[in-house]
Order: structure tokens, then C-alpha cells, then sequence
């Protein structure tokens, strides 16, 4: 699988990880490189499934990258979706940890976003995340 990397500037706010569209298949995934400056302890993911056909199973995923190895791991993983629906996901050192909501947890310098398809039933969905 294929990462698009987006550097994230210290005057950025929101990044479109992915834009809305119909998908049948897991894309690339995104990874994010918060460069130095723009470190953030707060970022909120909204998964926004504006339509569905079938029943779709759509796994969100953020994961922190280590560059020396290669290596992942998960930060946070959301339920499997299947329906018309806006969720919102958070990371941040200071909320409550939720199961498959919130982590309470820190952002690395490096993140990896991913919606994983679990088959080939349609799903029109964006992505975006907002840092603070």
C-alpha cells in the first residue's frame, strides 16, 4: 500500500486527509509529518459517511511512525462503520480514554491515517483532522 505524506505546517489547523468520494476499496494511506513547531497534544478526526451501499464495513485507524525503524503503532482505532454516519474521534493527553473514540494519549512527530474496507460494498466518506 502506498502513503501520501502531507507535512503539517505550525499555522495549520485542519488538513483534508481524504476528500469526499465513493470507494470501494481501502486507499492510501495518509501520513502526516507534523514538522517542527507544529506539534499539537489535541487532533480530532471527523469520518464523515455521507452514503452507503449495502453494508459496507469501514475501519478508521491512526497509528504513530517511527522513521528510524519503520515501524507503527496504533494510536487509535474506531469501531467498524457501516451506515450513513459522522463520527469524531480525539486524541488528546487530556480527555478520558474511550474505547474506539478517544485516546488519551500524545501525537507524535509522525502519524498514518488509514480506513481500512473490510469488503467491496460502496462508501462515499471524507476524512479530515483538526489540530488545537
Amino acid at each position: 500500500m502506498t502513503n501520501t505524506q502531507v507535512q503539517v505546517s505550525p499555522n495549520v489547523r485542519a488538513v483534508t486527509a481524504y476528500a469526499s468520494a465513493a470507494r470501494t476499496a481501502t486507499p492510501n494511506t495518509v501520513e502526516l509529518g507534523l514538522i517542527e513547531g507544529s506539534f499539537r497534544e489535541h487532533a480530532f478526526f471527523v469520518f464523515d459517511i455521507t452514503a452507503v451501499t449495502s453494508t459496507p464495513s469501514l475501519t478508521f485507524k491512526v497509528e504513530g511512525v517511527d522513521r528510524v525503524s519503520g515501524k507503527t503503532w496504533t494510536i487509535l482505532t474506531g469501531a467498524a462503520e457501516a451506515a450513513v454516519a459522522t463520527r469524531v474521534y480525539r486524541v488528546s493527553p487530556s480527555l478520558a480514554a474511550s474505547a474506539n473514540a478517544v485516546a488519551q494519549d500524545v501525537l507524535p512527530p509522525f502519524i498514518r491515517i488509514t480506513v481500512t474496507h473490510g469488503n467491496a460494498n460502496s462508501a462515499t466518506y471524507s476524512l479530515a483532522v483538526y489540530f488545537s
